[in-house]
């Protein structure tokens, strides 16, 4: 089928950095570049513009359109992306991430073009700020009845969404997936690494775990000293990847109390490859949606232990497949680690768990399937079964 017969599609996200959300979009791409025309655009200078166009689609970078909450600025950004969308003509709009969603929605409506909105994870959730959570609801409330089709990645937000002025029927729930590849944990191994891969920048809290990795070595010290074995934490390091405005209060912080124990990598672009080399994965977060970073770690076949909260429930089956720890608790983090470090075969045992949740829930091609499924359903009815929408492009 020829480029002209598929329906263009303008995916909209606030930032090109390295994120979920971006990875997200970059794995739509890939899979479904054979059915639609692609155009991604984006604010800022990250990797993700780049990526789109090693995958065939056109870009376009918004150089008014970033997180700042400056009215003016989204004006401003407003008007560039319309502009965009003019020239880009697109039959729908994927909009993606907050600000994007925002924007996007309201240019849709200006233009007369249906917005699908792709919501991470809605930010008036219970534990996010309580001026954010104001804010986030006022405009999800407002912008909801501008929104052709809801995708929530967890049924936790999909709940959150049903108190939004938007018909049950315009909302659905589109679990993240990933595609496979090779690399694979060995976590039943003496456990010498601990790995968490995120943004520098809240709602992570990369602190709680520096803080409990950090009392576990001093505990593990003595033991060690006495009884060498597998279940001591003595010659383990805390891997921390990734990039953000924390950064260099993390490397104060881990200096001060856990000196040459912590490493930060930075942005990894080998991220499967470090996963293998380690035995555990951690995700501490005051709030999350359906993070990409459980699924990777889940694919390499690595027991997880992360924040206890409704997305990341969902995707560890209830605690099934990693250790589930109260959001922002030192000594559960610290309790929960202390217990891997003490059973090879509970490591084994969970990572087994999520290494098989991942394959039968998070691949890419039922993600990929179900979110063609509601492109279709914004194309008129009068157009081809793959082809673009039949409106007037004069």
């Amino acid at each position: 089928m020829g480029q002209a017969e598929r329906p263009r599609i303008a995916y909209l996200i606030t930032n090109s950095e390295i994120g979920g959300a971006q990875a997200h979009v970059a794995t739509l791409l890939e899979a479904l570049g054979e059915r639609v025309e692609a155009i991604v655009l984006a604010g800022g200078d990250g990797p993700l513009l780049p990526a789109a166009e090693a995958l065939g689609a056109r870009t376009v970078r918004l150089s008014r359109l970033d997180n700042a909450l400056s009215p003016l600025r989204a004006i401003a950004a407003l008007r560039e992306l319309m502009k965009a969308l003019r020239q880009a003509d697109p039959d729908l709009i994927h909009a993606h991430s907050a600000k994007a969603g925002a924007l996007g929605r309201i240019a849709g409506w200006l233009l007369g073009i249906p917005v699908v909105y792709t919501v991470h994870g809605f930010g008036f959730k219970p534990a996010a700020p309580r001026r954010q959570r104001l804010a986030a609801r006022v405009a999800e409330w407002l912008l909801a009845p501008l929104t052709a089709r809801l995708i929530c990645v967890s049924e936790a937000e999909r709940e959150l969404a049903r108190s939004l002025p938007l018909p049950a029927r315009r909302i659905a729930v589109i679990h993240n997936g990933i595609g496979d590849v090779p690399e694979r944990a060995e976590p039943g191994a003496p456990m010498h690494r601990i790995v968490m891969v995120a943004r520098f920048a809240a709602p992570k809290r990369p602190d709680l775990l520096i803080r409990a990795f950090a009392k576990l070595a001093e505990m593990a010290e003595p033991a060690e000293r006495a009884e060498p074995g597998d279940g001591a934490l003595a010659r383990c390091e805390l891997v921390i990847a990734g990039d953000g405005p924390q950064l260099p209060a993390m490397r104060a912080l881990a200096q001060r109390l856990a000196p040459g124990r912590v490493v930060f990598t930075g942005n990894v672009a080998a991220v499967p490859a470090l996963l293998a080399s380690a035995q555990a994965f951690v995700l501490a977060s005051d709030h999350e949606g359906f993070p990409l970073s459980i699924l990777e770690a889940m694919r390499a076949g690595l027991p997880v232990v992360a924040s206890d909260l409704p997305g990341i429930r969902e995707q560890l089956d209830e605690g099934r497949c990693g250790l589930l720890c109260a959001p922002g608790s030192v000594p559960a983090l610290a309790d929960a680690l202390a217990r891997l470090a003490g059973d090879a075969t509970l490591r084994t045992s969970l990572g087994t768990a999520a290494r098989e949740r991942w394959a039968l829930q998070y691949g890419v091609t039922a993600m990929a399937d179900a979110t063609w499924a509601i492109y279709r359903e914004q194309l008129p009815a009068t157009a081809p079964a793959n082809g673009p929408l039949a409106r007037d492009r004069a």
